[in-house]
């Protein structure tokens, strides 16, 4: 059985949102805490993990510590990076693999670091005819998103081949729609794409989507 690969003290970002494989995320970075630990990985071309608060507040505020974790984040890689002044950087950055946690602790200055092992990327998985309209939806909002700014979405051209493929469908859904945090936690720890898939085209149906 092959092992998982693990990282040792990788520096987190939690934040209040989830990061999809495939995906893209905008960051506004102005907390010490962060701003040394994203020229680091910057400069080592080492990605950083972000995870979603279970409990707590993106900005560290004064008083013991309140954020909670979840176990599962997404490797963040800095794809673009901006100074527009001192003591601010604005970063997109690509998720990429997922990641479960096995070990964290706290630094001094509040940031978190955590030994992970990498969990596999979905199987590449073809989307059933029961669950296309899915796909087609979301196919028409893409067109819709370049139509209006090929710079708004981090999407693919419509006719991208990544829109037959279960996993990649769900997560951009899972992305769009307005889905409480949590159940977007648990969307993407799901290790099964096709589930992840019928679980979102339960909730186009009942947002009235696929018509």
């Amino acid at each position: 059985m092959t092992r998982p690969l693990t990282l040792a003290s990788l520096p987190l970002f939690p934040l209040s949102t989830v990061l999809f494989p495939g995906g893209t995320l905008d960051l506004r970075v102005f907390e010490v805490r962060y701003l040394d630990m994203v020229r680091k990985c910057q400069a080592a071309g080492a990605p950083f993990g972000v995870v979603a608060l279970a409990e707590g507040s993106e900005v560290r505020r004064p008083g013991p510590a309140q954020e909670q974790l979840h176990d599962i984040g997404t490797l963040a890689h800095i794809e673009q990076l901006q100074a527009p002044q001192p003591g601010l950087l604005l970063l997109r950055c690509s998720g990429r693999q997922r990641f479960r946690i096995t070990q964290r602790s706290r630094l001094p200055h509040g940031l978190w670091i955590a030994d992970v092992e990498q969990l596999p990327p979905d199987l590449a998985v073809a989307i059933p005819a029961d669950l296309q309209a899915s796909a087609t939806a979301l196919q028409r909002l893409l067109a819709s998103l370049h139509q209006r700014n090929a710079s708004a979405s981090a999407a693919p051209p419509p006719d991208d081949p990544a829109l037959a493929d279960c996993g990649w469908v769900a997560n951009r859904w899972c992305e769009l729609l307005p889905l409480p945090l949590e159940l977007r936690q648990r969307l993407m720890a799901l290790d099964n794409p096709l589930l992840r898939l019928e679980l979102v085209g339960d909730a186009l149906e009942r947002l009235d989507i696929l018509r």
